[in-house]
């Protein structure tokens, strides 16, 4: 086949044009001023452009001359060693502080991906149980599906006695036993646990453990929907759980919000999206200004059930949105305890060498126009949770929601 070369267009070729010399100069001279303006005055030209791409900035600079004097005095005095990144690392942490906000926080590199952590329930090498103590003793209280300490039979109620042929004495904290369990995944760890009157041991190959931000069962037509945290994934396991709960024919739902100290607010919009169709779930205000405003989806599948939602002191944040959001429109009835009270909302912004800053920017409000900071939302009906209770396996708050859905 013959090759078809294109054909080339007529072009006109121009005289050339030589630049005379003084203008170059002057071009130079322009240029090399346009550089020494953009760095000379970067912040002021980023904070000027940001607001039209909808970045916030402050031009604005802090005078350091005072801590740069107290370094210089260190470093010309102090009999030892300096660690120059530890200093400023330290220098960070006590000008956020120093705000007297508790939700303001510099987190460094270890602790940004600590927080990432616990935010996503990754908890790393494991074998996927969770411990309490019960009556001063180490207590299994759940065991997460499809992970090592299920697979190998470890079971709720089960009371650890010996980690590695080691007895957990009384003196040890929780923590201490939960460290001595973990580990890098792929290795081993042999528990011995009391079960009932019986001894039993278990050889367990750790592995990566991620915690579901949500769990259900449904029990005498009850759905019992369990909320841990607000992530990423909370709101499509939020809705996979309700959905279940409607193909079960469900009468009524329990939303359990104990011990959850929220997380993000739009995993919260989505949770409360089960119940409110397109309704105001909570809006921001910054400097009293409303700065935005969170709807629920319009596919609430769990609407018209009657519902429960228990919450204690350790509720927040998040889980304060959801409670509020469903007090206020009257769908569901809160048992429990008064709430934490946090009505204000942070946002993570990204520092240099993995740091990270956690910063509030906003406070929020409930649907009928109410910030709860320090005062919490109060239960309908107030029912508590004592140390006995607990160390004998009662749940008075959740018998008390069920009862007030019969």
């Amino acid at each position: 086949m013959a090759e078809h070369t294109p054909k080339l267009r007529h072009v006109r070729k121009m005289p050339e044009r030589r630049i005379p010399s003084s203008i170059l100069a002057i071009g130079i001279i322009f240029v090399l001023g346009l550089g020494y303006i953009a760095g000379t005055f970067n912040s002021q030209i980023i904070s000027t452009l940001s607001p039209v791409f909808g970045i916030k900035t402050y031009a604005g600079a802090l005078d350091l001359s005072s801590l740069q004097n107290t370094y210089r005095t260190l470093k010309a005095n102090y009999d030892g060693t300096i660690d120059d990144s530890k200093l400023v690392e330290a220098a960070n942490k006590g000008m956020v502080s120093a705000l007297g906000d508790d939700y303001t926080v510099y987190f460094n590199a270890d602790e940004a991906k600590s927080f990432s952590n616990d935010l996503t329930g990754t908890i790393g090498g494991g074998i996927g149980a969770e411990l309490s103590l019960r009556n001063n003793q180490v207590t299994i209280i759940r065991v997460l599906a499809d992970n090592p300490a299920a697979k190998a039979g470890l079971a709720v109620g089960d009371v650890v006695t010996k980690i590695n042929d080691v007895a957990v004495v009384s003196t040890e904290s929780l923590n201490d036993v939960v460290s001595k369990i973990r580990g890098d995944a792929g290795t081993t760890v042999k528990i011995t646990v009391m079960r009932g009157a019986e001894t039993k041991d278990f050889t367990i190959t750790r592995a990566e453990v991620t915690n579901p931000s949500v769990y259900s069962t449904v029990k005498d037509g009850v759905g019992i929907m369990t909320v841990t945290r607000f992530d990423d994934q909370t709101g499509a396991l939020a809705r996979d759980a309700a959905r279940s709960f409607k193909s079960q024919g469900v009468k009524s739902v329990i939303l359990d919000l104990r011990g959850n100290g929220g997380g993000y607010l739009t995993a919260a919009q989505d949770v409360v999206g089960l119940w409110l169709d397109g309704k105001t779930v909570v809006t921001e205000k910054t400097n009293g200004k409303v700065v935005d405003e969170l709807k629920s989806s319009t596919d609430p599948v769990l609407a018209g059930l009657p519902t429960v939602v228990l919450v204690n002191a350790s509720s927040a944040s998040a889980s304060e949105i959801t409670a509020g959001a469903l007090q206020d429109y009257g769908v569901a009835k809160l048992v429990g305890e008064k709430t934490f009270g946090k009505g204000s909302v942070q946002k993570l912004l990204n520092l240099p060498g993995g740091a990270e800053l956690k910063v509030t920017i906003a406070k929020w409000y409930t649907p009928n126009g109410k910030n709860i900071n320090k005062e919490g939302i109060a239960p309908d009906k107030q029912v508590t949770l004592t140390t006995d209770d607990i160390n004998a396996g009662r749940d008075p708050q959740l018998d008390a929601a069920k009862a007030l859905l019969q």
